[in-house]
Protein backbone atom coordinates (compact mmCIF):
# COMPACT_ATOMS: atom_id res chain seq x y z
CA UNK A 1 0.00 0.00 0.00
CA UNK A 2 1.08 3.93 -0.94
CA UNK A 3 1.65 5.95 1.39
CA UNK A 4 -1.09 8.19 -0.01
CA UNK A 5 -3.37 5.65 0.51
CA UNK A 6 -2.83 5.78 4.49
CA UNK A 7 -2.98 9.48 4.30
CA UNK A 8 -6.60 8.97 3.02
CA UNK A 9 -7.29 6.31 5.13
CA UNK A 10 -6.35 8.18 8.33
CA UNK A 11 -8.55 11.26 7.12
CA UNK A 12 -11.68 8.48 6.62
CA UNK A 13 -11.04 7.08 10.54
CA UNK A 14 -14.21 9.15 11.56
CA UNK A 15 -16.55 7.17 9.82
CA UNK A 16 -17.95 9.67 8.24
CA UNK A 17 -17.95 10.07 4.00
CA UNK A 18 -15.60 12.50 2.54
CA UNK A 19 -15.60 13.70 -1.07
CA UNK A 20 -12.53 12.95 -3.65
CA UNK A 21 -12.38 16.79 -4.05
CA UNK A 22 -12.36 17.69 -0.66
CA UNK A 23 -10.06 14.49 0.16
CA UNK A 24 -7.27 15.34 -3.01
CA UNK A 25 -7.82 19.53 -1.78
CA UNK A 26 -6.65 18.33 1.85
CA UNK A 27 -3.50 16.14 0.50
CA UNK A 28 -2.58 18.58 -2.22
CA UNK A 29 -3.33 15.99 -4.59
CA UNK A 30 -5.12 15.30 -8.16
CA UNK A 31 -8.58 13.54 -7.39
CA UNK A 32 -7.14 11.03 -9.92
CA UNK A 33 -4.53 10.03 -7.54
CA UNK A 34 -7.12 9.66 -4.47
CA UNK A 35 -8.94 7.13 -6.80
CA UNK A 36 -5.95 5.05 -8.20
CA UNK A 37 -4.92 4.93 -4.29
CA UNK A 38 -8.12 3.55 -2.77
CA UNK A 39 -8.12 1.01 -5.81
CA UNK A 40 -8.01 -2.70 -5.12
CA UNK A 41 -7.28 -2.65 -1.32
CA UNK A 42 -9.63 -5.19 -1.34
CA UNK A 43 -6.92 -7.34 -2.39
CA UNK A 44 -5.27 -7.14 1.02
CA UNK A 45 -8.91 -6.83 3.16
CA UNK A 46 -9.15 -3.13 3.23
CA UNK A 47 -13.11 -1.87 2.94
CA UNK A 48 -13.83 1.52 1.42
CA UNK A 49 -17.00 2.34 0.72
CA UNK A 50 -17.35 4.43 -2.10
CA UNK A 51 -20.92 6.29 -2.83
CA UNK A 52 -21.25 8.25 -6.01
CA UNK A 53 -22.27 12.11 -4.71
CA UNK A 54 -21.61 10.94 -1.49
CA UNK A 55 -17.55 10.04 -1.62
CA UNK A 56 -15.58 7.61 0.38
CA UNK A 57 -15.75 5.95 4.28
CA UNK A 58 -14.47 2.96 6.29
CA UNK A 59 -17.17 0.98 7.46
CA UNK A 60 -15.05 -0.11 10.27
CA UNK A 61 -12.88 2.79 11.19
CA UNK A 62 -9.08 2.34 11.74
CA UNK A 63 -8.05 3.11 15.90
CA UNK A 64 -4.16 3.85 14.68
CA UNK A 65 -1.44 3.31 16.68
CA UNK A 66 -0.33 6.55 18.06
CA UNK A 67 3.60 6.69 19.68
CA UNK A 68 2.86 9.42 21.83
CA UNK A 69 -0.18 7.63 23.33
CA UNK A 70 1.77 4.18 24.13
CA UNK A 71 4.23 6.51 25.68
CA UNK A 72 1.86 8.65 27.94
CA UNK A 73 0.70 5.02 28.63
CA UNK A 74 3.56 3.85 29.53
CA UNK A 75 4.14 6.89 32.04
CA UNK A 76 7.51 6.68 34.08
CA UNK A 77 9.16 3.81 31.74
CA UNK A 78 8.46 6.19 28.61
CA UNK A 79 12.29 6.27 28.05
CA UNK A 80 12.68 2.52 28.31
CA UNK A 81 11.36 2.29 24.79
CA UNK A 82 12.79 3.07 21.38
CA UNK A 83 9.50 2.83 19.36
CA UNK A 84 8.59 2.72 15.72
CA UNK A 85 5.79 2.63 14.20
CA UNK A 86 5.46 1.75 10.52
CA UNK A 87 2.09 1.96 8.22
CA UNK A 88 2.97 -1.38 6.35
CA UNK A 89 5.90 -3.94 6.40
CA UNK A 90 6.13 -7.43 5.35
CA UNK A 91 7.33 -8.74 8.88
CA UNK A 92 8.27 -6.56 12.00
CA UNK A 93 10.59 -9.41 12.89
CA UNK A 94 12.38 -8.95 10.04
CA UNK A 95 13.08 -5.17 10.33
CA UNK A 96 14.29 -5.81 13.59
CA UNK A 97 16.63 -8.68 12.79
CA UNK A 98 18.12 -6.51 10.01
CA UNK A 99 18.50 -3.64 12.15
CA UNK A 100 20.70 -5.82 14.59
CA UNK A 101 22.80 -7.30 12.26
CA UNK A 102 23.23 -3.91 10.36
CA UNK A 103 23.84 -2.85 13.91
CA UNK A 104 21.38 -0.26 13.39
CA UNK A 105 19.98 -0.97 16.44
CA UNK A 106 21.82 -0.78 19.92
CA UNK A 107 21.84 -3.90 22.13
CA UNK A 108 21.27 -3.68 25.84
CA UNK A 109 24.75 -3.54 26.48
CA UNK A 110 24.93 -0.15 24.49
CA UNK A 111 21.26 1.43 26.09
CA UNK A 112 18.92 0.95 28.56
CA UNK A 113 16.09 1.30 25.25
CA UNK A 114 14.89 -1.26 24.35
CA UNK A 115 13.81 -1.48 20.54
CA UNK A 116 10.27 -1.97 19.25
CA UNK A 117 8.98 -2.42 15.73
CA UNK A 118 5.01 -2.10 15.43
CA UNK A 119 2.85 -2.02 12.32
CA UNK A 120 -0.56 -0.61 10.66
CA UNK A 121 -0.63 -3.19 8.21
CA UNK A 122 1.79 -6.60 8.06
CA UNK A 123 1.95 -8.06 5.05
CA UNK A 124 3.99 -11.68 5.53
CA UNK A 125 4.46 -12.33 8.58
CA UNK A 126 5.42 -15.32 10.27
CA UNK A 127 4.44 -18.43 12.75
CA UNK A 128 5.54 -21.11 13.83
CA UNK A 129 7.01 -23.99 11.17
CA UNK A 130 7.03 -21.14 8.45
CA UNK A 131 3.25 -20.53 8.45
CA UNK A 132 1.95 -17.08 7.38
CA UNK A 133 0.83 -15.22 10.33
CA UNK A 134 -2.64 -13.20 8.50
CA UNK A 135 -3.88 -9.87 9.69
CA UNK A 136 -5.57 -6.73 8.13
CA UNK A 137 -5.33 -3.16 8.50
CA UNK A 138 -6.11 -2.18 12.34
CA UNK A 139 -7.92 -5.24 12.97
CA UNK A 140 -4.52 -6.77 15.11
CA UNK A 141 -1.81 -5.56 17.31
CA UNK A 142 1.55 -6.81 15.62
CA UNK A 143 5.16 -5.77 16.59
CA UNK A 144 8.31 -7.11 17.70
CA UNK A 145 10.96 -6.32 20.32
CA UNK A 146 14.40 -6.88 21.02
CA UNK A 147 16.32 -7.50 23.94
CA UNK A 148 19.37 -8.79 24.21
CA UNK A 149 20.58 -12.29 26.74
CA UNK A 150 24.15 -12.54 28.00
CA UNK A 151 23.46 -16.15 28.11
CA UNK A 152 23.95 -18.38 24.86
CA UNK A 153 21.00 -19.65 22.71
CA UNK A 154 20.97 -23.03 24.77
CA UNK A 155 20.09 -21.03 27.63
CA UNK A 156 17.08 -19.53 26.81
CA UNK A 157 14.77 -22.56 26.86
CA UNK A 158 11.50 -21.60 27.97
CA UNK A 159 11.69 -18.33 26.62
CA UNK A 160 8.44 -17.87 24.21
CA UNK A 161 6.39 -19.76 27.52
CA UNK A 162 7.43 -16.75 29.34
CA UNK A 163 6.32 -14.61 26.67
CA UNK A 164 3.17 -15.97 26.69
CA UNK A 165 2.99 -15.34 30.44
CA UNK A 166 3.48 -11.84 29.93
CA UNK A 167 0.59 -11.39 26.99
CA UNK A 168 -1.73 -13.63 29.43
CA UNK A 169 -1.05 -10.78 32.07
CA UNK A 170 -1.57 -7.89 30.00
CA UNK A 171 -4.97 -9.43 28.43
CA UNK A 172 -6.22 -9.66 31.81
CA UNK A 173 -5.13 -6.65 33.23
CA UNK A 174 -6.81 -5.02 29.99
CA UNK A 175 -10.24 -6.48 31.33
CA UNK A 176 -10.12 -9.83 29.50
CA UNK A 177 -11.23 -12.66 30.98
CA UNK A 178 -11.33 -16.39 29.73
CA UNK A 179 -7.64 -17.03 27.98
CA UNK A 180 -5.50 -19.76 28.68
CA UNK A 181 -1.83 -20.78 26.97
CA UNK A 182 -1.45 -23.92 24.82
CA UNK A 183 2.26 -25.26 24.72
CA UNK A 184 4.47 -23.95 23.63
CA UNK A 185 3.49 -20.55 22.94
CA UNK A 186 0.26 -19.96 21.82
CA UNK A 187 -2.33 -17.61 23.18
CA UNK A 188 -5.96 -19.35 23.35
CA UNK A 189 -9.56 -18.63 23.95
CA UNK A 190 -12.34 -21.87 24.17
CA UNK A 191 -9.59 -23.65 22.37
CA UNK A 192 -8.94 -20.92 20.10
CA UNK A 193 -6.16 -18.87 18.94
CA UNK A 194 -6.15 -15.39 20.08
CA UNK A 195 -2.19 -14.89 20.06
CA UNK A 196 1.01 -15.92 18.52
CA UNK A 197 4.38 -15.69 19.44
CA UNK A 198 7.39 -16.03 16.92
CA UNK A 199 11.20 -15.95 18.24
CA UNK A 200 14.26 -15.49 16.36
CA UNK A 201 17.76 -15.45 17.79
CA UNK A 202 20.87 -14.26 16.66
CA UNK A 203 24.48 -14.51 18.20
CA UNK A 204 27.20 -17.01 20.06
CA UNK A 205 26.49 -20.79 21.56
CA UNK A 206 28.24 -18.85 24.70
CA UNK A 207 26.50 -15.68 24.48
CA UNK A 208 25.51 -12.82 24.16
CA UNK A 209 22.17 -13.30 22.44
CA UNK A 210 19.91 -11.04 20.77
CA UNK A 211 15.95 -12.26 20.18
CA UNK A 212 13.78 -10.57 18.98
CA UNK A 213 10.33 -11.28 20.20
CA UNK A 214 7.58 -10.79 17.30
CA UNK A 215 3.62 -10.82 18.91
CA UNK A 216 0.82 -10.64 16.99
CA UNK A 217 -2.50 -10.47 18.58
CA UNK A 218 -6.04 -10.40 17.03
CA UNK A 219 -8.31 -7.71 18.18
CA UNK A 220 -11.47 -8.18 15.52
CA UNK A 221 -10.38 -9.90 12.70
CA UNK A 222 -12.71 -9.42 9.43
CA UNK A 223 -14.64 -12.55 8.05
CA UNK A 224 -11.73 -12.36 4.86
CA UNK A 225 -8.99 -12.46 7.14
CA UNK A 226 -10.81 -15.14 9.02
CA UNK A 227 -11.24 -17.28 6.12
CA UNK A 228 -7.57 -17.59 5.11
CA UNK A 229 -6.60 -18.96 8.27
CA UNK A 230 -6.43 -22.53 8.88
CA UNK A 231 -7.06 -23.16 12.00
CA UNK A 232 -10.04 -22.13 14.86
CA UNK A 233 -9.63 -18.54 15.88
CA UNK A 234 -10.67 -16.04 17.33
CA UNK A 235 -10.01 -12.27 18.61
CA UNK A 236 -10.83 -10.02 21.54
CA UNK A 237 -13.33 -8.63 20.00
CA UNK A 238 -15.72 -11.64 20.14
CA UNK A 239 -14.30 -12.67 23.54
CA UNK A 240 -15.64 -9.12 25.37
CA UNK A 241 -17.87 -7.74 22.97
CA UNK A 242 -15.59 -4.73 23.23
CA UNK A 243 -13.07 -2.74 20.87
CA UNK A 244 -9.74 -2.84 22.63
CA UNK A 245 -8.01 0.30 22.66
CA UNK A 246 -4.90 -0.40 20.60
CA UNK A 247 -2.41 2.29 22.12
CA UNK A 248 -3.16 1.14 26.02
CA UNK A 249 -3.17 -2.82 25.39
CA UNK A 250 0.38 -1.88 23.94
CA UNK A 251 1.91 0.11 26.52
CA UNK A 252 0.72 -3.07 29.43
CA UNK A 253 2.27 -5.05 26.98
CA UNK A 254 5.21 -3.48 26.76
CA UNK A 255 5.46 -3.24 30.27
CA UNK A 256 4.45 -6.75 31.14
CA UNK A 257 7.10 -8.02 28.50
CA UNK A 258 9.55 -5.83 30.09
CA UNK A 259 9.09 -7.28 33.96
CA UNK A 260 9.24 -11.01 32.49
CA UNK A 261 12.05 -11.34 30.18
CA UNK A 262 14.48 -9.15 32.84
CA UNK A 263 13.01 -12.21 35.66
CA UNK A 264 14.09 -14.42 32.70
CA UNK A 265 17.36 -12.75 32.21
CA UNK A 266 18.29 -13.49 36.27
CA UNK A 267 16.79 -17.05 36.53
CA UNK A 268 15.49 -18.38 33.55
CA UNK A 269 11.30 -20.16 33.20
CA UNK A 270 11.88 -21.54 36.69
CA UNK A 271 9.88 -18.83 38.74
CA UNK A 272 6.90 -18.67 36.02
CA UNK A 273 6.49 -22.71 35.32
CA UNK A 274 3.44 -22.96 37.91
CA UNK A 275 1.89 -19.55 36.54
CA UNK A 276 2.03 -21.10 33.23
CA UNK A 277 0.68 -24.63 34.19
CA UNK A 278 -2.10 -22.64 35.75
CA UNK A 279 -3.22 -21.09 32.58
CA UNK A 280 -2.67 -24.54 30.21
CA UNK A 281 -6.11 -24.70 29.02
CA UNK A 282 -4.93 -28.82 28.06
CA UNK A 283 -3.24 -29.24 31.43
CA UNK A 284 -3.95 -32.65 32.83
CA UNK A 285 -5.98 -33.75 29.64
CA UNK A 286 -5.64 -36.41 27.18
CA UNK A 287 -3.48 -34.89 24.40
CA UNK A 288 -1.91 -36.42 21.10
CA UNK A 289 1.27 -35.09 20.12
CA UNK A 290 2.70 -34.76 16.42
CA UNK A 291 6.18 -34.88 15.98
CA UNK A 292 7.99 -33.18 12.97
CA UNK A 293 9.15 -36.72 11.83
CA UNK A 294 5.48 -37.78 11.33
CA UNK A 295 4.95 -39.59 14.80
CA UNK A 296 2.20 -39.21 17.45
CA UNK A 297 2.57 -39.71 20.76
CA UNK A 298 -0.42 -40.02 22.58
CA UNK A 299 -0.58 -39.26 26.43
CA UNK A 300 -1.74 -36.90 29.32
CA UNK A 301 -0.34 -33.93 30.21
CA UNK A 302 1.06 -33.03 34.06
CA UNK A 303 3.05 -29.89 33.73
CA UNK A 304 6.02 -28.67 32.32
CA UNK A 305 9.56 -28.84 33.48
CA UNK A 306 11.33 -26.01 35.15
CA UNK A 307 13.37 -25.46 31.23
CA UNK A 308 9.97 -25.33 29.54
CA UNK A 309 9.80 -28.97 28.31
CA UNK A 310 6.25 -30.55 28.14
CA UNK A 311 5.73 -33.70 30.95
CA UNK A 312 3.40 -36.40 29.03
CA UNK A 313 2.20 -39.46 30.89
CA UNK A 314 2.31 -42.03 28.32
CA UNK A 315 1.53 -45.84 28.22
CA UNK A 316 5.46 -46.52 28.20
CA UNK A 317 5.74 -44.17 31.24
CA UNK A 318 6.15 -40.64 31.48
CA UNK A 319 8.08 -38.33 28.66
CA UNK A 320 9.60 -35.08 28.49
CA UNK A 321 9.22 -33.02 25.11
CA UNK A 322 11.18 -29.73 24.09
CA UNK A 323 10.06 -26.36 22.42
CA UNK A 324 10.60 -28.00 18.88
CA UNK A 325 8.54 -28.33 16.07
CA UNK A 326 5.48 -30.01 18.13
CA UNK A 327 1.83 -29.68 17.38
CA UNK A 328 -0.28 -30.27 20.56
CA UNK A 329 -3.95 -31.09 19.95
CA UNK A 330 -6.70 -32.04 22.24
CA UNK A 331 -8.06 -35.65 21.55
CA UNK A 332 -11.64 -34.04 23.07
CA UNK A 333 -13.40 -32.16 20.65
Amino acid sequence: MKPLAFSILRLLSDGEFHSGVNLARHLDVSRTSVSTALSGLEEIGVVVHKVHGRGYRLPDPVQWLDKNKILKYLATEEESFDLEILDTTKSTNTVLLQKAIMEECPSKNKTDAISVVATELQTNGRGRRGKLWHSGLGDSLTFSLLWSFQKGAGLLSGLSLAVGIAIIRSLKLSGIENVALKWPNDVMSHHQKIAGILIELRGDSLGPTLVVIGVGINLKLSDRIKSNIDQKTTDLFSISGKNSDRNKLMAKLLTELTIVLKEFAQNGFKPFRNEWAHYHELENKPVTLYLPDGSIQEGEIQGITDNGSLILKTLAGVRYFNEGNIRLRNKVT
